[in-house]
């Protein structure tokens, strides 16, 4: 029979204003929750930085209540064995309906036009003539019958390609990293692009939703512009660091790019012409905060009591059902001959392995091991104590 799990009080830190939803998730199971909690078990934070940031060898895991995580020193975490969570998808329906608006407003001058309005105010009884004499000025072209590229077909890519295809636009995505969950997401008339070229060549609006990466730095550059069609539309929802804000100020200048619409204002870029440029207003609405921070506090909650590790961004996932006394768990280093080494370690003391998992991500890799009895913290200690372990816990 499995012995009663300790109700042991979990310490969590919040680094920015989060909703009492995540808040509330926590406190209902007994945690201690505030922006002064001292030695934290975890953190949940927003926007946060925490380069630099002095970590407690406390610390378990620090638990992102939105997508991004580029506050985060997250190869840093990795090494001391902090998990780093964030909340995919949560956000998606926001930031949809933002990418909507942005198409509308990359084809018609709304902005400008909303101006120029305001601006004839003290014109009297002249105003509705002058409204239809200006109008013209504001004009732009539909979206139905225009060619739509998404770039990254995640949980916010997916849904927007859906919902071009209710405008009559034809839609390409490309993600050479899409998950199944994802793929079963995506309408069927969505046509695949077999590489970025496909949709910088077609595209009469482009689409970018993916996580800012070494890999995808600049991949709007002046080479990606040159294979663009001139009078491209181009939204970005993904970071400011995925153009080359030199590159597209070129774009804009010479009219190869017609209009861009970002998330993320600079220096660079807002002195540009034809930018459209928001105050990262993309998933800031009631509902998406709600759901972001009961779904980061929740991964968090998980993995301090259970061990399990959904939606990681530094190290592997991997979710196991409770069975046996209690479990074992291990981040160590992706190496040969590790899990081999962990349960010769437990069988040579006549322990029973009830349950176990090993993933690897990267050069990192996480094993749990449900166990048929108590170990105490002699063996822990040698576990630990092991070349290439990161972390290990006890948990019952």
């Amino acid at each position: 029979m499995a012995k009663k799990r300790e109700n042991k009080q979990f310490r969590i830190r919040t680094m920015n204003t989060i909703s009492e939803h995540g808040i509330g998730a926590l406190e209902k199971h007994g945690c201690l929750v505030g922006p002064d909690v001292d030695r934290p078990d975890g953190l949940l934070i927003r926007s946060a930085n925490l380069h630099g940031a002095a970590f407690g060898p406390e610390l378990l895991a620090i638990a992102r209540a939105g997508a991004g995580y580029n506050n985060i020193p997250i190869e840093e975490c990795a090494e001391r064995g902090i998990v780093v969570f964030n909340s995919p998808g949560a956000n998606a329906q926001a930031v949809k309906e933002q990418e909507i608006a942005s198409f509308v407003m990359a084809s018609r001058d709304i902005v400008g036009s909303i101006d120029w309005v305001r601006s004839i105010a003290d014109r009297g009884d002249e105003i509705p003539a002058l409204v239809e004499k200006g109008k013209s000025s504001f004009a732009g072209p539909e979206l139905l019958g225009k060619t739509l590229g998404v770039i990254g077909l995640g949980a916010i890519g997916s849904l927007v390609a859906n919902i071009a295809l209710e405008f009559g636009m034809t839609v390409y995505g490309y993600d050479p990293f899409m998950s199944v969950r994802a793929a079963w997401q995506l309408s069927r008339e969505v046509l695949h692009a077999d590489d970025v070229d496909t949709i910088f060549e077609t595209a009469d609006y482009i689409s970018i939703n993916v996580p800012y990466t070494p890999e995808t730095h600049h991949m709007l550059n002046d080479a990606a512009f040159a294979k663009m069609k001139t009078g491209v539309r181009i939204v970005n929802e993904s970071r400011a660091e995925v153009v080359d804000d030199e590159a597209m100020t070129r774009a804009l200048d010479c009219g190869k790019v017609a209009k861009y619409v970002t998330d993320f204002p600079n220096k660079t870029i807002l002195k540009a012409p034809n930018v459209i440029a928001m105050p990262h207003l993309g998933a800031c609405t009631p509902e998406s905060e709600d759901r972001c921070a009961e779904m980061a506090a929740m991964e968090l909650y998980d993995y301090l009591v259970n061990g399990n590790i959904k939606n990681s961004v530094n190290l592997p996932d991997a979710t196991l059902s409770r069975m046996g006394v209690c479990r074992l768990c291990v981040l160590h280093r992706n190496v040969p001959r590790m899990i081999t080494r962990i349960l010769d370690f437990i069988s040579d003391r006549n322990i029973n392995v009830e349950h176990m998992i090993n993933k690897p991500h990267g050069e990192y890799a996480y094993t749990i091991v449900d166990l048929g009895s108590e170990i105490g913290e002699d063996t822990a200690a040698s576990i630990r104590a092991m070349s290439d372990v990161l972390r290990v816990r006890v948990l019952y």
